[in-house]
Parts: structure tokens; C-alpha cells; sequence
């Protein structure tokens, strides 16, 4: 019989769902399970570059064009899954909100009791989501009572376990995340309301390539293969992934 071998997989952590959802039938059919470490783009590009054992490799479009480039992938094998947009969530069974328009994504903000999200140097929607709250006036530099009311985690699916796991107050938890909508819908305990309205969209288009290192190069292929497979298409939808 042929023994499992193992593919490590550095990913944003906007994959982490759909990768979690293939793993099983991936592993029956290619005896191969996939070791995956999920967090902001820019933390698993430095990982990549600082030597992490890597066979596929999950980032936005850009920073694999740049992985491209500097030899780091393989070019023959970069293919898109999808591209996700960055959403609002809150505590599941809390009341819902309105944030369809620029005013109403301030005033949920002002009026929330904390706002989760992810690191804003390091990972694509906690970058957006700082530059967001600025644009609406709200500078957590400038205002100590806004500061006070971030909390800022690696990257969207820490965000929103931690926003998930928060103690609620009786008239429901006042709590605000703001992340990529596919770490939303991953994590029990927290629930989309809808994404950033149209003015401050973020959809950021994420790509998949098997790594110049890759020591299962064949594997490698067979995973981007099925991420990327008509096969596949409903999950990626029901993830979060849109065409």
C-alpha cells in the first residue's frame, strides 16, 4: 500500500474555508493531506521567502505576480479561484444593520461597541478597513474613544472567532466585523450582513500556484487543478468566492 505523503500550503486566510472543505475527499483520492497555514497575504509571502516548506502557495493576484517574477513560483501553474469582496459581520442573533451607503457604514461604526478586524500593515481587508474609517472621518490617531474601540487580530478568521467568542451584553453585543466576506461565513458565531457598500468595495481576485521548492510538485497541480475545477465551482461560490 502507498503512504500518505503530506503538501504544505501557505494561504491568505481567505481560503481557509474552501481548503478545509476539500481536504478529506483530496487526501482519499491522491493519498496526500494537506498541512495548510492560513493568515494575512504579507505574513505568508515573508513566510515563503523566509524559507517555510511550501508546495502551494494561496495569495492575492498581485503578490503572486511578484512571486512570478522573482522565480519563487512556478508560472505555468498560477490559476485563479476567485475573487472575494470584503463584507460587515456581526455576533450571530444580534440585531442586524444598515450599511448600504457611506453614512450608514459610519454611523454603525460610530455606534458600535467594538470593531473587529484584521491586521491592518500585513493583510489585505485590515488595510482596506483602516483606509475605509479614514475616508469617513474616522481616524483612530486622531479620536482616543474610536482607538479604543478597535481590535485588531493577525488576520479575518482570528478577528472573527475572537468577535464571535466576545461576551454579549443583554441588549445584544453592539460588536462590528469587517473583514473578507469568505472568513465571515467560515466562522460559527458570526454572521454577514452584507459587504462594504458600493463606494468602498474591496474585491480582491486570489490566486493559487505551485512554488518553485515544492517538494510534491504533482500534487501540487492536482490541488490547484480541483480548486479551480467546475468541480468545484458551488463550493467556491458557497464560501464566498464569486467568478
Amino acid at each position: 500500500m502507498q503512504t500518505p505523503h503530506q503538501l504544505h500550503l501557505l494561504s491568505g486566510g481567505a481560503a481557509q474555508g474552501f481548503v478545509a472543505h476539500l481536504q478529506g475527499s483530496f487526501k482519499a483520492q491522491h493519498l496526500c493531506s494537506i498541512s495548510g497555514t492560513f493568515s494575512a497575504v504579507g505574513m505568508m509571502k515573508a513566510a515563503l521567502l523566509a524559507g517555510a516548506p511550501c508546495d502551494v502557495i494561496i495569495l492575492t493576484n498581485a503578490l503572486i505576480a511578484e512571486l512570478v517574477a522573482s522565480g519563487h513560483v512556478l508560472p505555468g501553474s498560477v490559476k485563479n479561484i476567485g475573487v472575494v469582496k470584503t463584507g460587515v459581520a456581526i455576533k450571530s442573533g444580534d440585531k442586524t444593520v444598515d450599511v448600504s451607503t457611506p453614512e450608514k457604514l459610519k454611523a454603525t461604526f460610530q455606534a458600535a461597541r467594538g470593531i473587529y478586524f484584521p491586521d491592518p500593515v500585513k493583510a489585505t481587508a485590515g488595510i482596506h478597513v483602516m483606509m475605509v474609517l479614514r475616508a469617513l472621518g474616522l481616524d483612530p490617531d486622531l479620536d482616543v474613544k474610536l482607538a479604543g474601540k478597535l481590535h485588531v487580530h493577525p488576520n479575518g478568521a482570528t478577528a472573527m472567532k475572537a468577535m464571535a467568542d466576545a461576551e454579549a451584553i443583554p441588549a445584544g453585543s453592539g460588536l462590528i466585523g469587517c473583514t473578507q466576506i469568505t472568513e465571515i461565513v467560515y466562522t460559527p458565531g458570526v454572521d454577514l450582513v452584507a459587504p462594504l457598500p458600493k463606494e468602498f468595495e474591496l474585491a480582491t481576485t486570489y490566486t493559487a500556484a505551485v512554488c518553485a521548492g515544492a517538494t510534491q510538485p504533482e500534487s501540487a497541480a492536482a490541488l490547484i487543478d480541483l480548486m479551480a475545477s467546475r468541480d468545484t465551482q458551488a463550493l467556491r461560490l458557497a464560501c464566498g468566492f464569486e467568478p
